[in-house]
């Protein structure tokens, strides 16, 4: 008797789910318990993350493709024509050196493009598979928020969906930031967007920022073969850089004819000629004006958070002055069930870190805890030599009072790079004076974007320099560079 009153109520219950959902009511069964809005690094990461916790999860994305603005227009085709353009520079310029000779070395554009478009593609639907293994369901459209618990979606083919979810994480990136004046028409005008579809090798290619994107785009062109001049408001390149490395960068880069016009800025553009466009530009702190003529422009001034078209105001998400999203250290907004992470929070908008806080922000979630150290996340400029750093600058730990010592090691004094015949850069440790803790790593090399995990991971643990030092590192590796420069900080150096 008992088993047939069970299985009426689960009969009930079932047409009764029928019945709400059909009256557009949401069942036990149609509540998320995470929606993710936004499918780029962070997002689609907290959702696979989410769904291998045992939680049902949905993750919503406007673009048609998932991987967000770094797979689909940022980080992966950048690094895909950095390396195409580096091997046409290579053979250009040092194949001879190695004994390879090649004659009429010449650009196919549209190749090098279709490469790179290869790229983008296969690893856009990689993540659509990684979704369908962790059984995450995939929305294609825009979202915006009906309350803290439901989000409308108007998805790509016309139609409108309604979500709810007992949790809301806001993954949607960042945009190009604009500057006043200047309209973005992604031809002669470009943003990093149109920087990486150009039909064209400029003859004369202007880089309105210096920092990590401008550096990477305009070492893209000028290896193909543009003149590239960079303009930037600040005294410096790459702000943020250790000073004694940024400035060994600055050479390296005016080797390779890359211009510079540091403390400038731009006052008017002239695109009224169908030829050139025309930037007038004058020093920072005021003086006399200069017209400089390029063929291209690209505005790489930076990114700002994107989260235009969520209707935050409806439900009462706080954001700061320039738009980000203000969190604790689970993610949380100041809306009891809405989390925010990556770029549209404060903190260092990399790729990578985006996808620590997906995994720390599904942790949390489902009742475990996750961390993220935004002092320990590594950075890599892409050109060559890359230049990767992680912990503190030399001038942040003269700022603090703390007494360092630091260790220097220039790759002239590696094994591996000379045999190689790519030796240009250095290696830099900084560690307290007094326990020797490593404070900061700094590396310019042709491969400095994989050397600097292993000082991520020492610094992450609090290792000493001596604790690099007396790790057997495997000879000849461009790693011992690393070694040699821990060496110099808590003692000597072998090789140099």
């Amino acid at each position: 008797m008992a088993m047939a009153n069970l299985a009426r109520r689960k009969v009930f219950s079932s047409r009764y789910s029928l019945y709400l959902s059909s009256r557009g009511f949401a069942t036990e069964s149609d509540v998320n318990d995470v929606v993710v809005i936004g499918g780029g690094p962070g997002g689609y990461v907290a959702a696979i993350k989410a769904a291998q916790l045992g939680l049902k999860t949905t993750c919503v994305e406007k673009r048609g493709a998932l991987g967000g603005t770094c797979l689909n227009v940022g980080c992966i085709p950048s690094k895909a024509l950095l390396h195409s353009s580096h091997m046409y520079h290579e053979a250009k310029t040092r194949f001879a050196n190695h004994g390879v000779k090649c004659d009429n070395v010449v650009v196919d554009l549209p190749a090098m493009m279709a490469q790179k478009d290869k790229a983008v593609f296969n690893l856009t639907k990689g993540v659509e598979v990684l979704f369908k293994k962790n059984k995450v369901s995939y929305v294609k459209g825009a979202a915006k928020f009906l309350s803290p618990s439901q989000i409308s979606v108007d998805t790509i083919d016309g139609d409108n969906t309604v979500l709810k979810a007992k949790n809301i994480i806001i993954a949607t990136g960042s945009d190009v930031k604009g500057l006043p004046g200047i309209t973005i028409d992604e031809k002669r005008i470009v943003s990093s967007t149109g920087a990486l579809a150009l039909t064209q090798i400029p003859n004369k290619l202007i880089v309105i920022g210096a920092g990590y994107i401008g550096l990477e785009m305009g070492s893209v062109w000028a290896r193909l073969g543009s003149q590239v001049t960079v303009v930037e408001f600040a005294p410096d390149i790459v702000p943020t850089m250790d000073g004694e490395i940024r400035r060994q960068f600055q050479r390296s880069l005016e080797k390779q004819k890359m211009k510079f016009m540091l403390k400038t800025k731009v006052v008017a553009v002239d695109t009224s000629s169908s030829d050139v466009v025309k930037l007038t530009l004058e020093p920072s702190a005021g003086g006399d004006q200069t017209v400089l003529e390029a063929d291209v422009v690209l505005v790489s001034a930076g990114r700002t958070p994107y989260t235009s078209g969520l209707d935050l105001d409806k439900i009462g998400v706080e954001t700061d002055k320039i738009g980000r999203i203000p969190v604790d250290r689970r993610f949380s907004t100041n809306v009891e069930g809405v989390y925010a992470i990556g770029d549209v929070i404060p903190g260092p908008m990399l790729a990578h870190r985006a996808e620590d806080d997906g995994i720390a922000v599904a942790e949390f979630i489902a009742g475990k805890e996750g961390h993220v150290d935004y002092d320990k996340v590594p950075g890599v400029v892409y050109t060559h030599p890359e230049v990767a750093s992680v912990g503190k600058t030399e001038e942040q730990v003269k700022a603090s009072g703390v007494a360092y010592r630091v260790g220097k090691f220039p790759m002239l004094g590696n094994s591996r790079a000379k045999s190689i015949d790519d030796a240009e850069g250095l290696v830099k440790v900084i560690a307290e004076k007094e326990t020797d803790k490593i404070l900061g790593v700094h590396i310019m090399a042709s491969n400095a974007g994989e050397l600097i995990h292993e000082a991520a991971l020492a610094i992450t643990y609090d290792a000493s320099s001596e604790d690099i030092a007396r790790t057997c590192h495997a000879h000849p590796t461009l790693s011992e560079a690393l070694k040699e420069a821990a060496m110099a900080t808590y003692d000597k150096p072998i090789n140099i």
